[in-house]
């Protein structure tokens, strides 16, 4: 029994003297800017914070405003990378907050807000605003002809690798990190970006959706939609949902060129509401 008691202690007592891990003092600039406010400049705000077991970027933020700066500004919904509201610049590449941990971060490092879009105040932008102007330009709904959905009806099954297909592209959070690197937006701002491209391949796959692709050519074949895209795929690397932006970008472009070329047979849109597309040779 004796010896018992001294086996169990034994591993007790080594815990007790090992030393308390050590955890880094953390620097963090943050770039500081209220539009709201006319006495506002942007300007660097360095804080300093401990760092604790498993902290996420979201965590010290919350940290700092609690416990050191009150009006720091910036975004936050779920902590589950689901909302996609947190999403900023860290040290220069778009990443959401909730995802991000510390310890992958170096001890100093810098945020900002996500560029592209309108600023509220130091972290906090309107994505938004920018995801509704997109959304209703490319009209990212289903197109159906039936006038009144009937509820009571039942609904038509879908085959399964179909609906999981997209399910893939529908897993879009609309957090900007696309549109934040992507280099096309930098030069043309009415480019819809990764994310309004995978929109248009989502519902293209979707057979509830009447329209074929003279529909889709109409609001993504130009220079501000598919053929603006320089194919840098900055959008596909930093994508914290890691959907297949640039297979998704090459295909809708591919598809669209088939639709616009010249010497192709193009089909009108909304008239059978067929997905395949007759493409004749060129002759």
């Amino acid at each position: 029994m004796t010896q018992e008691k001294t086996q169990t202690a034994a591993p007790a007592a080594k815990a007790a003297d090992a030393p308390a891990k050590k955890h880094r003092l953390l620097k963090i600039s943050i770039l500081r800017y209220n539009p709201q406010d006319p006495d506002s400049v942007p300007h660097m705000q360095t804080y300093e914070l401990q760092e604790s077991d498993s902290m996420t970027l979201f965590i010290a933020l919350n940290d700092l405003r609690d416990e050191q700066d009150p009006t720091l500004q910036f975004d936050f919904v779920c902590r589950a990378g689901i909302c996609g509201s947190c999403a900023m610049l860290i040290n220069g590449k778009p990443g959401l907050a909730c995802r991000t941990l510390t310890k992958d971060l170096p001890d100093e490092f810098t945020l900002a807000p996500l560029p592209a879009f309108e600023l509220i105040g130091d972290l906090s932008v309107n994505t938004g605003k920018w995801m509704r102007n997109m959304s209703e330009r490319m009209e990212t709904w289903v197109h159906a002809k039936i006038d009144e959905v009937d509820l009571r009806k039942q609904e038509a099954p879908m085959d399964p690798q179909l609906a999981e297909d997209i399910y893939v592209l529908d897993r879009c959070v609309e957090c900007g990190c696309c549109i934040a690197g992507c280099g096309t937006v930098r030069i043309r701002p009415d480019f819809v970006g990764a994310v309004g491209i995978n929109k248009i391949a989502r519902f293209r796959l979707d057979p509830r959706d009447e329209r074929n692709d003279a529909d889709y050519y109409e609001v993504v074949g130009d220079e501000s939609g598919v053929f603006g895209c320089m194919s840098l795929l900055a959008c596909h690397d930093f994508c914290p949902k890691d959907l297949p932006l640039k297979t998704q970008i090459a295909f809708i472009r591919r598809k669209m060129a088939e639709q616009g070329m010249g010497n192709y047979d193009k089909v009108l849109p909304t008239q059978n509401g067929k997905k395949a597309i007759p493409i004749k040779p060129i002759k």
